[in-house]
């Protein structure tokens, strides 16, 4: 059986000896990040020299989902509009990085090479988060959204080395996700209701928040994926958010086995990343806006195997990683010091508001 890692990086985002990656840095400007989602596509153009961040937006780019001449249509569509506000082409881009959703970014490459140009990296979506999570550089990044997955970069042997863990989906996988809290607290639901279980403020909550009489007439509910989409679901973890927040005792135990579980897959990536004593374990996702019910037990767990990890929760839009990866694609990292790249971002968002 193959062990080998699941996910490799391009070699031009793979050197963290402190040599450039690309060309020298010193005539760098333009800079392209892309957020390929499965709802949405952000494109952010970075202007070092004025600070100013430039956006675009696109739909879902999961060529898995749609196909990939949709998921390609949604990347460069965001791309260009992007680039027509920095009021710019193609040319005059020093780096560019995509970052996409889906299991297998092949035909997005071909596509890619074919419609743009080879100097336009594409990766997958949970490498551009890793780079949000760690600014690009050797540490973990952990993903709980609707789902979960992890990845990490560190050296073994003297040589880069990245792995992932999780990723699996809503069936195999996606342990302490909002949609694994989700499913987990109607089935304590379930359990309260038959009597074998305890009792849990998360069986009235599951009645009020999916509109539901009865938790019988609810349960058959989630075999209809028609109506009960995952993003549904997992929209209820903010109601089991709120539960054990207010100390239901059920609710409270849900996060601590899934920041177990979650812990589990980040030890894994520590592990096979060679990675040792200070390096950063960014958490992103809408899962940590639980907050300290959910970060705390999960930084615990994941400090018995790595007791010097910083662990925190990231805010920085995923978009940054993937202008983060364009900036190492082209030796441009040092032209970065002093950006509050995070800021910038947000202040774009804000504008469009």
């Amino acid at each position: 059986m193959d062990r080998d890692s699941l996910v490799r990086l391009p070699p031009r985002l793979a050197r963290f000896d402190g040599a450039p990656a690309g060309e020298s840095a010193a005539a760098a400007r333009y800079l392209l990040g892309v957020d390929g989602g499965a709802t949405k596509t952000l494109a952010a153009v970075l202007d070092v020299e004025r600070r100013e961040v430039h956006l675009g937006h696109g739909g879902s780019a999961n060529q898995d989902a749609n196909g990939a001449r949709a998921a390609g249509e949604a990347l460069f569509g965001a791309a260009d509009e992007a680039l027509a506000g920095a009021g710019i082409g193609d040319a005059q881009l020093d780096g560019a990085v995509l970052a996409v959703a889906g299991t297998d970014t092949e035909a997005v490459v071909g596509m890619v090479r074919q419609m743009r140009s080879e100097e336009w990296i594409v990766v997958g979506d949970v490498v551009g988060a890793w780079a949000t999570a760690t600014g690009a550089r050797p540490g973990v990044g952990a993903i709980a959204g609707t789902g979960s997955n992890v990845f990490g970069v560190g050296s073994v042997d003297g040589q880069t080395r990245a792995w992932r863990a999780g990723g699996w989906g809503h069936v195999l996988g996606d342990e302490g996700s909002a949609y694994w809290l989700a499913v987990q607290a109607v089935r304590a639901a379930l359990r309260d209701r038959e009597r074998s279980g305890p009792e849990t403020a998360l069986s009235g909550a599951a009645l009020e928040f999916f509109r539901a009489p009865s938790l019988e007439e609810l349960a058959p509910r989630f075999y209809d994926e028609r109506t009960m989409t995952k993003g549904r679901v997992a929209a209820f973890a903010v109601r089991v958010a709120q539960a054990a927040l207010s100390g239901d005792a059920v609710a409270r135990e849900l996060y601590e086995r899934g920041a177990r579980a979650l812990a589990r897959q980040i030890a894994a990536v520590i592990e096979q990343t060679g990675l040792r004593g200070d390096f950063p374990v960014g958490l992103i996702g809408g899962a940590f806006k639980a907050g300290p019910v959910y970060v705390e037990p999960l930084a615990a767990a994941i400090h018995e195997h790595a007791p010097e990890a910083r662990v925190e929760v990231v805010e920085m839009a995923p978009v940054g990683g993937a202008v983060l990866l364009a900036a190492r694609a082209c030796g441009a990292e040092a032209a970065l010091a002093g950006i509050d790249l995070a800021r910038l971002i947000d202040l774009a968002l804000a504008a469009e508001d």
